[in-house]
């Protein structure tokens, strides 16, 4: 299994990334930082939308996720700020 770990400092907030991957499926995913998103279960539930799905399709889902959900707030932080945190784990590899 591979971990894979990024961070991207955002406006006002740092948003970090954990991936365990295995053959190119996300097996777990945590979204950690001290930014402020309200309702406090959009992480949550983004990482559930995430989870067991392949690598390349993660920025998209994203994308559609936060896309859809049009009640999320998320002062001095977006989405472009959660892809580079992605992209940023996906560059590291430790395991």
């Amino acid at each position: 299994m591979k971990h894979h770990m990024g961070e991207h400092k955002a406006k006002k907030g740092l948003i970090r990334i954990e991936i365990d991957e295995e053959d190119g499926l996300v097996e777990d995913i945590k979204i950690t930082g001290d930014f402020f998103i309200h309702p406090e279960s959009t992480i949550e539930e983004l990482e559930n939308r995430l989870r067991h799905h392949r690598i390349e399709e993660l920025e998209n889902l994203i994308d559609d996720f936060f896309a859809l959900r049009m009640d999320v707030e998320m002062p001095y932080i977006n989405v472009e700020d959660f892809k580079i945190a992605l992209k940023n784990a996906l560059h590291s590899e430790n395991g």
